[in-house]
């Protein structure tokens, strides 16, 4: 019987380990622009979102937004957006990617107050989306879709 990790790695998708934390959230490690960062991995935020601390530590060039974000324990926060970013998460790579920047001051607060560590943002449905990921809860994998190579007929 084939696994669900053969399975899809024979469909062309990669594999990332999630990391289950003390607030019982899935954390993954990604790249923006070639440096590492820790991430929530949020199925219900609709946007991938750093925290304003990191604009220089990404080299990320921003835009004020009209956007007011909303989230748990948190509404009509001013937003920032940053546009071409490349975005590596294991194998899976996506250039120009937009991400909204906030205050995640009220996400790590939380996190320290649970004993967890604070995360640089939280990879969103977009990312998701883009990457047709599957999420295997039970073995705490995240699955994202490899581009494929298009070649010339």
């Amino acid at each position: 019987m084939v696994t669900l990790m053969e399975f899809l790695e024979s469909k062309g998708y990669s594999k990332i380990k999630l990391k289950l934390t003390k607030t019982n959230h899935f954390e993954i490690k990604a790249q923006i622009n070639g440096i590492k960062g820790r991430f929530i991995l949020d199925t219900g935020a609709s946007s991938s979102c750093v925290g304003f601390e990191a604009i220089e530590r990404f080299n990320l060039k921003v835009k004020d937004s009209e956007i007011k974000a909303v989230g748990a324990g948190a509404s009509n926060m001013a937003t920032m957006i940053s546009k071409s970013n490349n975005l590596k998460i294991g194998k899976w790579k996506k250039n120009r990617m937009a991400l909204i920047l906030f205050n995640l001051a009220h996400v790590n607060e939380g996190l320290i107050n649970h004993n967890a560590q604070p995360v640089d943002g939280i990879i969103g449905a977009d990312i998701l989306k883009k990457g047709k990921a599957i999420i295997d809860y039970e073995k705490k994998y995240l699955y994202l879709k490899l581009p494929t190579l298009k070649t010339k007929s």
